[in-house]
């Protein structure tokens, strides 16, 4: 039999950046805010639903599709993914020209919104599956594609809208979109069966510790107490950190007296560092350890959310938030690789769908808290004493996932 001509796998990085990069977009919506509530007179809430709307239907769909991944493979998911953002946001141009906020929340947050979900799942479960070496620095690259993609799309929509007006905006991004996730997808594919790159051996003798501790089913998963507690700590990572990121700007304002223009401008700055923080933690995780990752991001941000409501030194506060927002965006891309570690590659699509369904609920209750303290007791910084405190409670998790691990690396010494 013919020797099977193996892919790159630094091509099939590139290809999940580039679906990435496209989908990651969603994060520029604001971009349009203004010019749609100026053209028909909607209100804030109105259109900022329809961003709410992606993101839900982001989540529904990473947690519902994720065996519509494993079942095809990643080229047809991240082809579907294609079809479905790319007529969502083609379909969003129709509904601007029809004046009608149901077409857009269809077309953009049902549509678009799928795509987002299948999208972001399919290439990052593929190279967990290409990198068993260098599994943190793999998804770190596409996840930081995500993270960046707003501070590329942003300039651009605003250029377009300015030029062609929103309609058109979305009719060329659409078709522009579709094109980047078509050609991307059609290189993805999985290794074949076996498979290893050169120089690494999975079952030697001195790789036990990094060996995956399972590799199971989706369904099986969910009876581990390991789900629970990654379910756990994404979801307090992501609500800690979503409810500073979506109140920095007052933060800015009213704790160290910056104008709104240095707020304004610290608040895009900072948007790097959640890039950042993805490609930089993530591929940190490979050599600390994904436990030893989670740990340290907790273990920080404990110290840190503790000193932003204190501090009045400039300086202090825009550091602090810099590494927060980096540990924000290192959660994201350091836990694909983690659930490889616990869980395996046979399902990792579907279990990291799961697992996604942590940031779908943190997306609502932190700003909601935030939203609620600031309203109670008329200051943001109060609500960050809570969420040093639910970070403690991560700390314990994290500690509690590493003595589990090292319990099931024991038994997995003693049958080598």
């Amino acid at each position: 039999m013919a020797q099977r001509r193996v892919k790159n796998r630094w091509l099939i990085a590139l290809c999940a950046v580039g679906i990435h990069i496209s989908i990651g977009s969603v994060y520029a919506w604001s971009n349009f805010t203004n010019p749609l509530i100026d053209e028909f007179g909607w209100s804030s809430s109105q259109v900022q639903f329809t961003f709410s709307l992606a993101i839900l239907f982001l989540g529904l769909s990473a947690a519902f599709l994720g065996w519509f991944v494993e079942k095809y493979g990643p080229r047809v998911a991240g082809m579907t993914a294609a079809v479905f953002f790319g007529i969502g946001i083609f379909g969003s141009g129709l509904a601007v020209n029809a004046g009608s906020l149901w077409m857009l929340y269809f077309f953009y947050g049902v549509l678009g919104g799928v795509g987002l979900g299948i999208g972001y799942i399919a290439p990052v479960s593929t190279l967990v599956k290409w990198f068993p070496d260098r599994r943190g620095l793999a998804t770190g690259m596409a996840i930081m594609g995500f993270g960046f993609a707003a501070a590329i799309a942003s300039p651009v929509m605003d250029w377009l809208i300015g030029s062609l007006g929103i309609a058109a905006t979305f009719f060329i991004l659409g078709i522009s979109y579709f094109a980047i996730m078509i050609l991307s997808s059609l290189y993805l594919s999985r290794p074949p069966e076996d498979w290893s790159p050169e120089g690494y051996d999975p079952h030697a003798e001195k790789e036990v510790e990094k060996r995956d501790l399972a590799n199971i089913k989706a369904k099986e998963s969910l009876k581990t107490v390991r789900f629970y507690y990654l379910w756990l700590m994404l979801f307090i990572n992501v609500t800690c950190g979503i409810a500073v990121i979506s109140a920095a700007k007052p933060l800015a304002e009213n704790s160290v007296g910056m104008s709104t223009g240095a707020a304004a401008t610290l608040v895009g700055v900072m948007g790097i560092f959640n890039g950042l923080g993805r490609i930089g933690w993530a591929s940190g995780s490979d050599y600390i350890g994904r436990a030893n990752t989670y740990l340290t991001f907790f273990a920080l941000q404990i110290a840190l959310f503790l000193i932003l409501p204190w501090t009045t030194s400039v300086v202090i506060f825009v550091v602090a938030l810099a590494v927060i927002y980096t540990c924000y965006g290192g959660g994201f891309a350091t836990i694909p690789a983690f659930i490889g570690d616990l869980f395996g590659t046979k399902e990792l699509g579907a279990i990291h769908g799961y697992i996604l369904t942590a940031w779908a609920a943190a997306g609502l209750v932190g700003p909601l808290f935030a939203a609620w303290m600031q309203d109670t007791t008329g200051s943001y910084e109060n609500s960050l004493i809570y969420f040093a405190g639910m970070f403690v409670i991560a700390l314990i998790i994290s500690i509690l996932t590493k003595v589990d691990i090292r319990k099931k690396q024991a038994e997995l010494k003693k049958s080598a």
